[in-house]
């Protein structure tokens, strides 16, 4: 948490951030042949914009305490190496660096999920039997495991139904980043999550930006100040743009 407010109010900070890059959009031929169409990886590329991004995450301003993620292999993956990248020992940055696990906390959150409608998937690539994912366990063994926390719990016990709309979507981001907020009041956060995502950040919690366009490992940053008990704490985020800050297209109504 920030504590930089002057006053006995605190700031907690919450990262709305986009996974890397994904392989059917470098490798469009990649759909015909896979056995989860639905569900693509990270090419080469996406993994290092990832840790890239996860190195510059520790010189932020704040610290990050917990990581959730969207249950989607390309946001597990992103999250995995931007983990490693925030919890390196210092002086170790290579990939089989150690990794002090005590720094961060991680867990998977079916709520920020993509949008489960064609306007993010293919119906034709969607699963038949309705099974988007193997179990939990499963899941997690994407991450670093001495850093899930199991205890955490889900706000969302499974996925949206299929056919979830764009403005369906939307709410359930802007609900669901505030309610994870809410229930963590005294951590700062990072959400890995889709463009959409990032988009709805901008632009439910700003009445002036309107966001168009997310790059791959864009983030946007959002900031309210937490007095206490979950009660008494500000409800409304601001949108904190840095000057200079790439990676989010955005107008100003």
């Amino acid at each position: 948490m920030d504590r930089s407010t002057g006053t006995n109010a605190i700031l907690q900070n919450v990262l709305v951030m986009r996974h890397g890059d994904r392989i059917d959009n470098e490798q469009p031929l990649w759909i015909s042949k896979a056995t989860r169409p639905w569900d693509p990886p990270l090419v080469t590329i996406g993994k290092t914009r990832a840790s890239t991004i996860g190195k510059k995450l520790r010189s932020v301003g704040f610290p990050i305490h917990r990581v959730i993620v969207s249950p989607f292999l390309r946001c597990l993956q992103t999250a995995a190496e931007v983990v490693r990248a925030l919890c390196a020992v210092v002086g170790e940055d290579d990939e089989d660096a150690d990794i002090d696990a005590s720094k961060v906390k991680v867990s998977i959150e079916y709520g920020i999920c993509e949008i489960i409608g064609p306007a993010a998937i293919p119906p034709y690539t969607r699963p038949k039997d309705g099974k988007w994912f193997p179990d939990i366990a499963e899941l997690e063994a994407v991450l670093p495991a001495e850093t899930i926390d199991h205890s955490a719990g889900r706000i969302y016990q499974a996925l949206p139904q299929w056919e979830e709309s764009l403005q369906q979507a939307g709410r359930r981001y802007e609900e669901i980043f505030v309610a994870l907020a809410d229930k963590f009041p005294n951590e700062n956060l990072l959400l890995v999550t889709h463009g959409e995502g990032v988009g709805v950040a901008v632009s439910s919690f700003s009445d002036k930006l309107e966001a168009f366009d997310v790059e791959y490992c864009a983030f946007a940053q959002l900031q309210r100040q937490i007095q206490g008990s979950n009660d008494s704490n500000d409800k409304t985020f601001k949108v904190i743009l840095q000057e200079g800050q790439t990676g989010i297209s955005y107008i100003t109504n």
